[in-house]
């Protein structure tokens, strides 16, 4: 996939139904959670309280660089992401052509875990740190069973490789996608992923 070269220097410039009762039930708002780690995520918008305050343009360098600013946002660490339910998944991925096991919370966890007001019409952009960004609709992320992958083939992904961090679900497993060459099946799953921002339909 060409992706990632189209971006290349990008940090040094400047349904809709059915999205099931665990998402739309998820109105109440999160108290605050102590992060002990390095944050991982930052997921900004319509979300609940947060646990964070707002951007600072002079040390939140590559958020500014991107064009992110925010008045709240809520953070995960490694530990915080590990404390929401995993799940696994085997995807045959494009950069080898082979099945690899993939393991993380649902990315629908992850954004209920923010207290966000979920609904059929929220959008999330998700941003990796090379600044690719992609446009994928709650209700897909809901269907298609995304992750956050912190894990490949049962170690830490690094920063570096894919990740630590993948936004990423079982392409095989989805007859619409599983027809497409491998290389193709992918574009809506930033991996270094490191921002969200949730927008209310």
């Amino acid at each position: 996939m060409n992706k990632r070269e189209l971006l290349r220097g990008a940090l040094t410039g400047a349904t809709a139904v059915g999205l099931g009762s665990t998402l739309l039930s998820a109105q109440a708002q999160n108290a605050p959670v102590r992060i002990g780690g390095s944050v991982l995520l930052t997921v900004s918008g319509a979300i609940g309280k947060g646990n964070r305050g707002p951007s600072n343009p002079a040390l939140d360098q590559m958020m500014a660089k991107q064009g992110i600013s925010f008045t709240k946002a809520h953070v995960f660490d490694f530990a915080t992401l590990n404390k929401l339910r995993p799940v696994s998944i085997t995807p045959t991925l494009e950069y080898d052509n082979k099945p690899h096991t993939l393991r993380g919370p649902l990315l629908t966890e992850v954004i209920k875990a923010t207290g966000a007001q979920a609904s059929a019409q929220t959008v999330l952009m998700l941003r990796a740190v090379d600044g690719y960004t992609v446009e994928l609709g709650l209700g897909e992320a809901d269907q298609r069973h995304f992750i956050v992958a912190t894990h490949i083939d049962h170690r830490p992904m690094a920063l570096g490789g894919l990740g630590p961090l993948w936004a990423v679900y079982d392409a095989d497993n989805f007859p619409d996608m599983a027809a497409k060459p491998v290389t193709e099946r992918f574009a809506k799953c930033p991996w270094a992923l490191y921002h969200i921002e949730v927008k209310a339909g």
